[in-house]
């Protein structure tokens, strides 16, 4: 058992007095870190399968990583975005050749560029009928918690004591196209969706889901948004995991990885839909800053073909390993997942897991009272799976 020593003790007691008690904290303070290692107050030292859930891609302490905001803090920090600055061009002209879009905002983090993202598409749907405001969304999807993207997002949990919310939201069951379909109105402006439900327990749809979806929004002359949030840049084995389904969004949303633990956040569109956003119509003051573009466009070049390659053969080891261990336990009910972003459905609550894996120095996270995810670094090691994998099978 991973004990509580002095320093841990003292950090907690004084972030107890100053700090809202608003996150649910396990009793571990971290000082350092290095690949898929962190390094708690009292020297003890981690694996973590966490990654500051999906967003550490690239590890701890990044050596390019640490170069880029070196170089670029030494030159320019933030200017405002009354003007021009070289790394965010240089960051939207990535983003843009390596995806469906031709422009891109950019912000702090995922829930505003969902934000972003709806308030995008209910400017484009009044160009068609200026009664289109309607965004429906899935059930047990999460999309951000501002007042608009806590009601995009279908679980209850995270409404309650914010009511009343924003009107003009619809959910449907996930990867259910017929409910869908009898969701659309004439008041429909844009559909909202994950490739594959993260907080919502790791949820893959059926391989046509996003398929027929693409098709009913062409059919109803619908704006199609996929958050990317979670499982873009990398974390499913491709780029982005709409390349998976073989289709193209209007929008797309991402944060976490895009930054590999510096704050940013980005909404992409193509240049008819993106034209609407004239001056004045939505702004971030951060948004778009030097340095956390400097430190995205230093990880997104990171994502070479030969990298994705290495996350998908990664994410089938971890799978392979976790199916195996479903075979000798009856605890583990379903593995399930893309690269590596993984969710295991236990038969006894996730917590209860995770407190132990603690114990036994192995950082899980969990996305239901059920189901443990795992989310490493993209650049995990198989033996740093393997002995993941062991911790978990003790627990």
């Amino acid at each position: 058992m991973v004990l509580l020593g002095k320093q841990s003790q003292k950090w907690i007691k004084r972030g107890g007095r100053v700090l809202m008690p608003n996150y649910a904290r396990f009793p571990l303070v971290f000082t350092k870190g290095r690949g898929a290692i962190l390094v708690s107050a009292d020297n003890s030292a981690y694996l973590d399968f966490v990654s500051g859930i999906a967003v550490n891609s690239l590890g701890h302490c990044n050596k390019g990583m640490a170069r880029a905001i070196q170089k670029q803090a030494a030159s320019l920090l933030h200017i405002s975005n009354l003007y021009y600055n070289i790394p965010q061009i240089e960051l939207a002209e990535w983003l843009t050749d390596h995806s469906f879009a031709n422009q891109v905002f950019f912000c702090n983090s995922g829930a505003e560029a969902n934000e972003a993202a709806i308030k995008l598409a209910r400017l484009f749907a009044k160009t068609i009928n200026p009664n289109r405001f309607e965004i429906i969304s899935a059930e047990n999807s999460f999309h951000g918690r501002t007042l608009a993207t806590l009601t995009a997002t279908g679980q209850k949990k995270y409404q309650e004591g914010f009511e009343p919310l924003p009107k003009g939201f619809l959910h449907v069951p996930f990867d259910d196209v017929g409910a869908l379909e009898k969701a659309i109105t004439p008041n429909t402006a844009a559909v909202l969706l994950e490739p594959i439900q993260g907080e919502g327990g790791v949820r893959v749809p059926k391989s046509n889901y996003l398929t027929e979806v693409r098709k009913l929004c062409d059919k109803n002359n619908l704006l199609l948004i996929l958050d990317e949030v979670q499982t873009g840049m990398g974390r499913t084995g491709t780029l982005f995991a709409y390349e998976q389904a073989g289709i193209t969004p209007d929008i797309l949303t991402l944060a976490k990885g895009l930054g590999g633990g510096f704050p940013i956040g980005a909404m992409l569109a193509r240049q008819k839909i993106a034209a609407v956003f004239t001056p004045g119509k939505h702004a971030a003051t951060f948004g778009g800053n030097p340095l956390a573009c400097s430190v995205a466009l230093t990880v997104s070049k990171q994502m070479t073909p030969s990298f994705l390659k290495r996350v998908q053969d990664m994410g089938n080891h971890l799978f392979k390993n976790l199916v195996l261990l479903q075979s000798k336990t009856g605890l583990i009910k379903e593995v399930r997942g893309a690269g590596l972003l993984v969710g295991i459905d236990l038969s006894l609550p996730a917590l209860e897991i995770i407190k132990k894996a603690h114990d036994k120095g192995l950082l899980l996270s969990r996305t239901s009272g059920h189901t443990v995810r795992m989310t490493p670094p993209l650049t995990v090691s198989c033996k740093e799976i393997d002995q993941a994998v062991s911790i978990f099978e003790e627990v």
